[in-house]
């Protein structure tokens, strides 16, 4: 006989579990901005802007080149607007860093 705690858990309350754990953002938030970016931020954008990492209320963004960082930042606010209003993502501060190095 199995006990209520051995009963198998559906994939998704796991996942959701371990982001929780790892204080990361919650699956439905992940998925969104990493599986819908083009939709929030548009086809010219997502070619050259991809998101890396939410954690905490802050995304991180790496940029193909210098002069897209440059631009993205002058658009972040913009961007987070979208974020919440397409994806329901809220994303306090985005990070952006140029391909290759950190910044």
């Amino acid at each position: 006989m199995s006990q209520a705690g051995d009963d198998p858990m559906p994939l998704s309350a796991a996942l959701d579990s371990v982001l929780r754990s790892l204080r990361g953002p919650a699956r439905e938030e992940a998925g969104g901005v990493f599986g819908r970016w083009e939709d929030a931020v548009g086809e010219t954008v997502a070619r050259h802007v991809t998101p890396v990492r939410l954690s905490e209320g802050i995304l991180l963004v790496e940029v193909d080149e210098p002069a897209w960082a440059t631009q993205f930042e002058f658009m972040a606010g913009e961007v987070r607007r979208r974020l919440a209003e397409v994806l329901n993502v809220n994303v306090e501060r985005i990070d952006v860093r140029v391909a290759g190095r950190r910044r």
